[in-house]
C-alpha cells in the first residue's frame, strides 16, 4: 500500500507531493490506482470517510470511469505543479493558470452552503461539496479550492521548491526567517548534509 506524506502546509502542494518531480517530469508515482487517490483524500481532510467509502463502491462498479478520474487526477496534479513552480521561482504561471481556471469553475461550480445546526436559529452554515459521493472525480474539488485559495493568499509568495536532487516536493515555508530549503529534514536535508560530508 502506498503510504502518502503530508508535510507541505497546504492541501494542494501535498497533492502534488504525491510524484516526486525532475525536469523530465514526474517521478515515484504514488497515485498508482483510483483508490490511493481516495485514500490520499480521505487522510488529508478532503474526503469524509464516508463519501469515500461510497466512492470506492462506485470506482469498483465502474473501472473505466475510475480509470478516467484518475488520470484527470494525474492532469489536475500536472497543472497545479506548474503553477506552483512558476510562483516558487518569482515568475508568471502563464498558460498553465488558465489550466487551472478551467479547473476551478467546474469545482467551485460543486460548493453550496449547508445548515450545520439546524435544531439552532442563527446557528451558522458551512461549505459543502454537492453529490461528491457520485462522481468519481470529486477528490479533486477541495484541492482545487485549496490550490486557489493558495494562490489568492499572502502565502503564495511563501511557496518554496525543495533543494534535494529529485525531490522536487513543495510546501508553505512558515520558518520565522523563511529560509527553509528541504521538503523534509530527515529526508532530502539529512541526505544533502551526508552528500556535502563525503564532498568535503
Amino acid at each position: 500500500m502506498t503510504s502518502f506524506e503530508y508535510i507541505a502546509g497546504d492541501p494542494a502542494l501535498d497533492f502534488v507531493n504525491t510524484a516526486d518531480w525532475t525536469g523530465a517530469g514526474p517521478i515515484a508515482e504514488r497515485l498508482g490506482e483510483y483508490d490511493d487517490l481516495v485514500r490520499w483524500g480521505m487522510h488529508a481532510g478532503l474526503v469524509p470517510q464516508r463519501v469515500a467509502a461510497r466512492l470506492r463502491r462506485r470506482a469498483l462498479a465502474r473501472p473505466r470511469d475510475a480509470r478516467a478520474a484518475l488520470r484527470a487526477a494525474r492532469s489536475a496534479r500536472d497543472v497545479l505543479q506548474g503553477v506552483f513552480e512558476a510562483v516558487a521561482a518569482s515568475e508568471r504561471p502563464g498558460p498553465a493558470l488558465a489550466e487551472l481556471n478551467a479547473l476551478v469553475g467546474p469545482a467551485l461550480g460543486r460548493l453550496q452552503l449547508r445548515d450545520t445546526s439546524p435544531r439552532r436559529v442563527g446557528a451558522r452554515a458551512g461549505w459543502d461539496w454537492l453529490g461528491m459521493e457520485q462522481r468519481l472525480d470529486s477528490v479533486l474539488w477541495p484541492v482545487i479550492r485549496a490550490a486557489a485559495d493558495l494562490l489568492a493568499s499572502d502565502e503564495a509568495g511563501q511557496v518554496r521548491v525543495c533543494g534535494g536532487p529529485d525531490c522536487g516536493w513543495m510546501y508553505v515555508d512558515r520558518s520565522r526567517n523563511g529560509l527553509r530549503r528541504w521538503c523534509q529534514m530527515r529526508t532530502c536535508g539529512t541526505r544533502e548534509k551526508s552528500r556535502r560530508r563525503r564532498a568535503g
